[in-house]
C-alpha cells in the first residue's frame, strides 16, 4: 500500500500512526507547531470521524477498500458489538499478530515477514499477512528462517517486553498464538472506532 509522506501525514493524524515518528523530537516539533498554528473553528463532527477513520485504516496499514469491507463486515454482525467486532477483525490479522508477538518492529514489516516466506500457521508456511488468525492455532517460525539476521537475538529482545495477555509464545521453539480474542483493554485501538463506525454510516 503506498503511504505518501509519512511526517506530513502523522502531523494530520497524530504521531501513531507510524513507528519513526513516535519520537520526542517529533513531539517537539508538533507542540512548536501547535502554539504557532492560528485560532480558527475547529474541525466538524464529520472531519472529526475522518480523521479517526485515517488514523485507524494508516496505523494497520490497510488499504481503503479493503479497511471499508472490514468495518461493513462488523457493522452487519448481529448480537455483537460493532467496535468490538472490527477491533477484533484487525488485531487478529496475521501481520498485527507478529507485531504483537515482537517479533516484528512494526507492522510494515510483519507484513514482509510474513510475505518472504518466513512465518507458519500449524507448520505449514504462509504468504498471506492478512490470513485471520484463529485461537489455538499455532504460529511459528519458518525451520529454515529461524538462523536468519532478522531473528537473531530474539530470545533475548523477547525478554525484555511484556507480551500482551491474549498472546502466548515460547522463545525456545520460537512458536505461539492467541490464546484468547484480544479486547479494547487487552489491545489498545489506534482510534475511536465508534467515530470510525459512524463515518461509515452516514
Amino acid at each position: 500500500m503506498k503511504v505518501g509522506p509519512k511526517y506530513k501525514i502523522a502531523k494530520r493524524l497524530g504521531p501513531s500512526v507510524f513507528e519513526k515518528t513516535q519520537t520526542q523530537k517529533f513531539a517537539l516539533a508538533q507542540e512548536r507547531a501547535s502554539k504557532t498554528r492560528k485560532r480558527g473553528r475547529g474541525p466538524t463532527e464529520y472531519g472529526k470521524q475522518l480523521l479517526e477513520k485515517q488514523k485507524v485504516r494508516m496505523t494497520y496499514g490497510l488499504p481503503e477498500r479493503q479497511f471499508g469491507r472490514y468495518v461493513r463486515e462488523a457493522m452487519e454482525t448481529h448480537g455483537a458489538n460493532p467496535a468490538d467486532t472490527l477491533h477484533t477483525t484487525l488485531e487478529m490479522r496475521l501481520d498485527n499478530v507478529i507485531y504483537r508477538l515482537g517479533l516484528a518492529p512494526t507492522r510494515r514489516a510483519a507484513r514482509q515477514m510474513v510475505s518472504h516466506g518466513h512465518i507458519t500457521i500449524n507448520g505449514r508456511k504462509t504468504t498471506i499477512p492478512s490470513r485471520m488468525v484463529h485461537i489455538g492455532e499455532t504460529i511459528g517460525v519458518r525451520e529454515g528462517s529461524k538462523t536468519r539476521v532478522l531473528f537473531e537475538n530474539f530470545g533475548d529482545k523477547f525478554a525484555e517486553r511484556t507480551l500482551s495477555s491474549w498472546l502466548t509464545w515460547n522463545p525456545k521453539s520460537m512458536e505461539g498464538g492467541v490464546q484468547q480474542v484480544p479486547t479494547m483493554e487487552s489491545a489498545d485501538p489506534a482510534g475511536d472506532l465508534v467515530a470510525v463506525l459512524s463515518f461509515y454510516s452516514r
